[in-house]
């Protein structure tokens, strides 16, 4: 029997599957909604898409339903809600406005949107390809859920506040085009896959834990944006302290030598 045979009678894994459909189904939405002039339920969709893309694949690994097919679907459904879903936000909702100051401008918003989805494609081929090689413990450039939540709660935030796209079109622009190379960047970013969830933790941490979910239900735009914007700021911050720390070890280690010498 072939190999294809036996993949035609082995199927596919329906649970975790059902999570990365409603991902994806999230980010197309919130591309829906964007085209619609909803933008804040554009937002929320990307971030419920977030939410079902955290679970699914806890969910294959508890059930012990993690198959290729499923990793290949999570990255396609990753790349519409996380990559072309945020960057046709901005642009619906602040970039095309570029167009009316000038055509070239014009162009160059649409490029940065452009710029932001590439990036997460890049990031998802380049994470593909190095499962199993690099260290667990760190992502290589932001993680593209990171970087989709960063402008989404930057629109978030300014429409809560009121504010119109067209004003911001000037911030707009910029921001995309740093938080989209930020994910195709070699900053190193904690993966969280290293904490002991498992292990008995202090009572702070459980306070710590609700005190955010009571921020997140009073103003959880702002508490988004603070939160992802930190993260995408502390991949920078880790790399600066990585570059320096080896610096002034290679330091030490040539004065040794040169004191031995001597």
């Amino acid at each position: 029997m072939s190999k294809l045979d036996n993949a035609k009678r082995k199927g596919i894994y329906l649970l975790p599957n059902l999570f990365t459909t409603g991902a994806l189904f999230s980010g197309f939405y919130s591309i829906i909604a964007g085209i619609q002039g909803k933008y804040e339920m554009a937002c929320l969709s990307i971030f419920i898409a977030a939410l079902l893309d955290a679970l699914d694949g806890r969910v294959a690994r508890l059930t012990n339903t993690q198959s290729e097919f499923g990793e290949q679907y999570d990255s396609l459904s990753d790349l519409v809600s996380f990559g072309i879903a945020p960057a046709l936000l901005m642009f619906n909702w602040s970039l095309s406005h570029l167009n009316i100051v000038h055509p070239v401008l014009g162009k160059i918003g649409w490029l940065a949107a452009f710029i932001f989805a590439v990036s997460g494609a890049l990031r998802l081929a380049r994470f593909n390809t190095q499962i199993g090689v690099i260290d667990k413990a760190y992502f290589q450039g932001l993680p593209s859920p990171a970087a989709a939540a960063v402008v989404t709660s930057f629109v978030w935030i300014s429409v809560d506040l009121e504010l119109i796209g067209a004003d911001l079109k000037y911030i707009a622009m910029p921001l995309t085009i740093v938080v989209g190379l930020l994910m195709v960047s070699r900053f190193r970013y904690y993966s969280f896959k290293t904490i002991p969830f498992k292990e008995n933790v202090s009572f702070v941490w459980i306070l710590l834990l609700v005190l955010v979910f009571v921020l997140l239900t009073i103003k959880t735009a702002w508490v988004l944006f603070v939160v992802f914007t930190t993260y995408a700021l502390s991949g920078i911050i880790i790399t600066m302290l990585t570059i320096k720390q080896k610096r002034a070890l290679k330091k030490q280690s040539k004065q040794k030598e040169k004191d031995e010498a001597e």
